[in-house]
């Protein structure tokens, strides 16, 4: 299958270098210009969970020259997709499928602007604690579980197929029919630790050992919980925080993308996590004050990173 990867990042250099070494025809796609240039020279490494190999493939950061793709993964921070979505129009025919694997909300309907949703397919991805090491060289801590599905629901043989491209890369992979019940499972654990360990420069473990950023963290889980449940969405289990302990604890040392993000100083992904809870919460007469005033004081802290 030819597969393009827009936005090589951490996550995306772990899909393009296992996808590439499973047979696939892949393409990196970034804006980094020393990754890619990295990559083209000497192959891109990916250690951790699934080993340590070093995989030559395409890369490149002229988007325009990749050509007609089977398969589009737009892997990129969720303020890139609408644009990623848009290059990825010069990369598709009507058989092609555009799959976004994003942390958070909102990422089907930036890219339902510029491609017809029934070509869109969403993914949720789990328990990998991926991290960047230098330009072609990416880390993961895990490799749990990643579930796609039709952005417009359902079980296709098209959905079946693109599944079976992951399992053939390593990755354990599920089709569901009701891909927005993932998302919400997944948003919730993204709210409790990624702002509360972004404020405090604390890993997943130490903010489920230390009793007040636990409370800051528990709370922003309740709140997203709720709202979900007033939303109808269908979630797996009733306690949401021994769900999101269990989460937790089966990747105490990972630093999740927005500590990262702010140890680099640069933005995160605060609007589509944490900022995205008390949007969806007065959507259904509800408040999410805790997940507010979290996304406020990462939003303050980010305007010193423009500035500085």
């Amino acid at each position: 299958m030819k597969i393009g990867i827009i936005g090589c990042g951490a996550m995306g250099s772990i899909y393009a270098a296992l996808l590439a070494d499973a047979g696939n025809e892949v393409c990196a796609m970034d804006t980094w210009k020393e990754h890619v240039d990295a990559i083209k020279a000497g192959g891109l490494r990916v250690e951790g969970a699934s080993g340590d190999r070093t995989v030559r493939l395409n890369a490149t950061t002229d988007f325009s020259e990749v050509g007609v793709c089977d398969l589009v993964v737009i892997a990129t921070k969720a303020s890139g997709v609408g644009d990623a979505a848009k290059a990825a129009t010069g990369m598709i025919n009507p058989e092609s499928v555009i799959l976004t694997i994003q942390n958070g909300l909102g990422a089907g309907e930036r890219i339902a602007q510029y491609i017809d949703t029934d070509q869109v397919m969403l993914g949720v991805v789990g328990g990998f604690g991926a991290s960047m090491k230098g330009p072609a060289h990416a880390h993961h801590n895990g490799m749990e579980l990643l579930r796609l599905g039709e952005m417009n629901g359902g079980i296709s043989d098209r959905l079946e197929r693109v599944v079976e491209v992951w399992r053939g890369g390593g990755f354990t992979c599920k089709g569901f029919d009701d891909i927005h019940q993932m998302i919400w499972e997944k948003l919730i654990c993204n709210v409790t630790f990624s702002g509360p360990c972004a404020l405090t420069g604390l890993t997943v473990g130490q903010v489920l050992a230390d009793p007040a950023a636990w409370r800051i963290a528990s709370a922003c889980a309740a709140e997203a919980d709720a709202v979900a449940r007033a939303k109808g969405i269908a979630l797996t289990f009733d306690d949401v925080e021994k769900y999101v302990r269990a989460f937790g604890s089966n990747i105490p040392g990972a630093r999740p993308s927005m500590l990262q993000d702010h140890t680099a100083r640069r933005p995160s992904e605060v609007d589509a996590i944490n900022g995205a809870v008390p949007d969806q919460a007065r959507s259904v007469g509800l408040e999410a004050p805790v997940n507010a005033v979290v996304a406020d004081l990462i939003r303050a802290r980010e305007v010193g990173f423009l500035d500085g």
